[in-house]
């Protein structure tokens, strides 16, 4: 089950519109890293509610566009996923992407994070970059 949710903001048009598409496109990259999907909450929220999530659980004072809480079990992806779409926009912008496609991107790191992806090196970060333009290939 896959649940987008919202906090400080709105539910952006994209994710209403294509919703069955991408819990389709999400369950297929679960599967293609031998995952099955368990629940995955989305918290789609603004800029303040990310920073007081990154203060209170992970004692970070910043900004940031995505946080992953990871619940998994060993066949099973299942966790909550906080996106800030200030920050998604603010990436759009930024990159030259549009924003549609900046939050499918960070939709994806979430699920990837929930796989066992980590991206804390430079050498990780770049394998977590290539597995994000491989499941943004399938979702085109």
């Amino acid at each position: 089950m896959i649940v987008f949710h919202t906090e400080n903001t709105d539910l952006p048009p994209f994710i209403d519109r294509e919703r069955v598409k991408l819990t389709q496109w999400i369950s297929a990259v679960a599967a293609h890293y031998g995952f099955g999907i368990g629940e995955i909450h989305y918290i789609l929220c603004n800029d303040e509610r990310i920073l007081e999530v990154n203060r209170q659980f992970l004692q970070h004072d910043y900004y940031t566009d995505v946080i992953t809480f990871d619940y998994s079990t060993a066949s099973r992806i299942t966790g909550d996923i906080y996106i800030s779409i200030d920050t998604v926009q603010s990436n759009a912008e930024e990159t030259g992407c549009s924003f549609e496609q900046e939050l499918c991107r960070i939709l994806i790191h979430g699920v990837l994070h929930l796989t066992g992806q980590a991206d804390k090196t430079p050498e990780t970060k770049a394998v977590m970059t290539q597995k994000e333009d491989y499941a943004l290939s399938l979702l085109s």
